[in-house]
């Protein structure tokens, strides 16, 4: 695999041209020429070995040497053209903070201190307003060196808020650090599912050992990390009731103390964001939707795009509200177009729209559609564990059979079904009980015990069409209690389990779930 060709591709169509064009102002003459011949065989649809690439550049005498010297000059160019292109794009306070500082520090070495003093005024307020305390503390660095100036600020008031600026930055890296040691953590435990892990005391002891127990609610970007944390935690622990509220309560103390400046932006829809997921995993359908809606219009009053990774997070977690709210073919019309603009998606989110689309493509009838979908996902088993998770593969493997159900191929759904319980047995095998280490008995599944129960009744109806009429099968459907626990549970696996039910009773699929999510 050719790195630069691939980096380059990652460019959109007036990207490329841009930067063409970038190549044609820095070249110089025949290595120039070169410069741009390289990046025109990069880019084309075809890709070309290095042997290949060689013999188009230098036809006479093949040299490579100086093809891989041409390489190393045309990755400049990129990397000039990105920072440039960064620098442009780039509206945020730590961007203009920055530029501040460089001009400041320009206007020291050129002996203009007045303007200079001026500068560093703008850039310590603007830094103070939006919280960018690492930019901040070069800014009252370079505000001590040049103290002694007739234009400074009296050292006696600057060093008070460095020292104050230092202990805010301090604690936001360790509000930084502490986020990444509870993902890293937690990150064995969502490759395996739901094995139990002590996420409680994992919490706890991060957060005292990073000294964080009572800095919330102190800033944006600190409540944001720290909500990060603790949502963390509630996704293994699935308790997004209480961290509805929780956030909920955060958030809004934040907005009626101090309210978020507009360079807080950013720290304000991360929080949005945490507080419409917990609303919609706790079934407060209506409520997620206001805040998503809040969040979005953020977005349409500040064009950019340093909000750009939100914008398809919010659409998601939008779609799947309408589908609890009788809005279902919204949903589907909001996915389909985000699909049709797949080049600003990322490969995570581009297959999470797919897997979600196909979904409402499901309750509506859509069998087909649906199927067609989740086919276009290209993914292996393997890859979608290791990358997703184990739950996000075994979402997609149920989803699959019950599309095949649907469309009458009983064989192929059985297939499915059959690996489904393979992987689970495998992953999960039965503990014996041992007195020696008090541990208890452990049923084949652990943790997904609940869903080999489920696959056991598909299998019986899929065996005998008759089934669902039986009474004794409606009760064991109805009893079903550890697939469906409240608050607790997951709204996929809550569609899974309407879907058997509906059989049971008869009725429409996404009748019956709209009333198992009110319940």
């Amino acid at each position: 695999m050719d790195d630069l060709r691939t980096t380059l591709l990652t460019l959109s169509p007036d990207e490329r041209r841009d930067f063409g064009g970038f190549i044609q102002r820095q070249r110089r003459k025949t290595a120039g020429r070169l410069d741009s011949r390289l990046y025109e065989l990069l880019v084309q649809a075809k890709p070309l070995t290095s042997a290949q690439l060689i013999a188009k550049l230098y036809p006479d005498e093949p040299n490579a040497v100086a093809y891989y010297a041409l390489r190393k000059r045309l990755m400049r160019h990129l990397t000039d053209y990105l920072l440039l292109r960064q620098r442009h794009l780039d509206t945020t306070a730590t961007a203009t903070v920055r530029g501040h500082l460089t001009l400041a520090q320009y206007l020291f070495e050129t002996g203009i201190p007045r303007l200079a003093w001026n500068t560093l005024r703008k850039a310590e307020k603007l830094g103070r307003e939006s919280e960018q305390y690492e930019p901040l503390n070069a800014v009252y660095n370079l505000q001590i060196q040049y103290a002694g100036s007739p234009h400074a600020v009296p050292l006696d008031e600057i060093l008070p808020r460095y020292r104050l600026n230092k202990k805010a930055a301090d604690e936001e890296e360790r509000a930084n650090i502490a986020d990444s040691l509870l993902r890293q953590r937690l990150r064995d435990s969502r490759a395996r599912g739901r094995a139990a892990v002590p996420v409680d005391a994992i919490l706890q002891n991060i957060l005292t050992e990073f000294d964080l127990q009572e800095a919330f609610a102190r800033s944006p970007s600190l409540l944001s990390r720290l909500m990060s944390i603790a949502r963390s935690a509630m996704l293994v622990r699935r308790d997004f009731a209480s961290f509805a509220a929780f956030i909920e309560r955060c958030y809004n103390l934040m907005e009626r103390r101090h309210g978020f400046a507009p360079a807080q932006r950013g720290h304000q829809l991360k929080l949005l964001y945490m507080l419409a997921h917990a609303l919609y995993r706790s079934r407060r359908f209506a409520e997620s939707v206001a805040y998503l809606e809040k969040g979005k219009a953020i977005m349409t009053a500040t064009p950019g795009r340093q909000f750009s990774e939100f914008g398809p997070r919010f659409t998601f977690l939008l779609a799947a509200n309408y589908a609890f709210l009788h809005r279902n073919a919204e949903s589907i019309i909001l996915l389909e177009t985000t699909l049709r603009n797949a080049s600003v998606l990322s490969l995570t989110d581009d297959l999470t729209v797919r897997l979600q689309l196909t979904f409402h493509y499901f309750a509506e009838g859509q069998f087909a559609k649906a199927n067609h979908t989740l086919l276009s996902l290209a993914r292996t088993d393997h890859w979608l564990e290791q990358h997703l998770g184990l739950e996000w593969m075994l979402n997609r493997n149920i989803g699959e059979m019950l599309i095949q159900v649907e469309l009458d191929n009983s064989e192929l759904a059985l297939g499915r079904l059959r690996a489904i319980e393979r992987t689970i047995r495998e992953l999960f095998p039965a503990v014996p009980a041992n007195a020696d280490t008090a541990t208890e008995a452990t049923a084949v599944g652990g943790p997904y015990h609940p869903v080999l129960a489920y696959l056991g009744l598909v299998r019986e109806l899929l065996e005998n069409p008759t089934t669902p009429q039986a009474g004794h099968f409606i009760n064991r459907v109805t009893h079903l209690p550890p697939f469906i626990s409240q608050e607790r549970e997951d709204l996929q696996v809550l569609s899974f389990y309407a879907w058997l039910r509906a059989r049971t009773l008869g009725r429409p699929y996404y009748e019956v779930l709209l009333e198992l999510a009110a319940t």
